[in-house]
């Protein structure tokens, strides 16, 4: 930080000590005259106030917190830029903590890194250690089990928006996916919305209580680009089969209109960067056990 916030922080630092302490000496005792019954006049609700000092041993607790706070302020960083005499830094222990954990962990990664995902998942520690992985990263989206959520794909099942090899599992989990569904309400209108979604229902066997499926099918068209002709989808563009029973934002009538009316953007992060190599293998490990034993 700059000079002028350092010196802010440490002089704001010192006042305070220095109040605290004051307070504490200077209000020792109260500096008035005290009544026949000994208390200082005052009275709350009935409750007088006496005018008796701290026990000493209270006081002197106090006056210890004082000068411990001196004394790991010289020791641990926390007066600006002073770095403290043992030169500590939660950055710093973060990374031994990293590296203890990298030079124990590190061949046991390296290990598996060399096995094949479709081998790998037969080695139930290495899944293990994919799934304990996965639920320290990927639970917030995914959820511990793996079931996701509206928006965030379920592992469990059938339906893979960018393929389910190990090949696609581990390239969207090092270079994430962007999904675009784009708005298609205006273009359709009111009544060709009700159509589509009619026929977007009977892909997957199922029928609309509003909409002509029929005339559904024919405006379908200007889906087809990325869906496809019967609509199953191409997981080179992450446009979802919609002949199936998975639904990535729900599948009710009206949730299929909001997402042809409105359109949807999914974004999965890359982990490249939070994940090593090592890691994604074991991961991909993981999410393929899912589905494919």
């Amino acid at each position: 930080m700059s000079d002028f916030w350092s010196w802010y922080i440490i002089i704001l630092v010192v006042i305070n000590i220095v109040a605290i302490w004051g307070l504490l000496h200077f209000t020792r005792e109260l500096d008035v005259t005290p009544e026949e019954d000994g208390t200082t006049g005052h009275a709350y609700d009935g409750i007088k106030e006496y005018n008796n000092p701290l026990p000493r041993w209270w006081l002197y607790m106090f006056y210890i917190t004082i000068i411990y706070s001196v004394v790991y302020l010289i020791v641990y960083p926390g007066m600006g830029n002073y770095a403290g005499t043992f030169g500590w830094s939660s950055a710093g222990q973060h990374q031994e903590q990293v590296d203890d954990a990298n030079a124990k962990f590190g061949p046991i990664f390296e290990k598996y890194a060399k096995i094949e995902v479709e081998e790998l998942v037969k080695e139930k520690k290495a899944v293990v250690m994919g799934q304990r992985i996965f639920a320290n990263t990927c639970f917030a989206c995914h959820g511990s089990d793996a079931r996701g959520a509206p928006g965030y794909p379920n592992l469990t099942d059938s339906g893979w928006l960018y393929g389910s090899t190990p090949d696609d599992i581990k390239m969207s989990i090092t270079n994430g996916r962007t999904g675009v569904m784009p708005p298609m309400g205006a273009a359709l209108g009111e009544d060709g919305l009700k159509d589509v979604v009619a026929y977007v229902l009977t892909l997957s066997g199922r029928e609309s209580p509003t909409g002509d499926a029929e005339a559904g099918k024919a405006k379908f068209v200007i889906c087809s680009a990325c869906h496809g002709a019967e609509g199953k989808g191409n997981p080179l563009m992450g446009a979802p089969d919609l002949t199936d029973s998975v639904w990535l934002y729900g599948g009710s009538p009206m949730l299929i209109a909001k997402t042809v009316t409105e359109g949807r953007m999914g974004v999965m992060p890359a982990h490249r960067d939070i994940l090593t190599a090592e890691q994604i293998h074991l991961v991909t490990a993981y999410i393929y056990s899912l589905t494919n034993q």
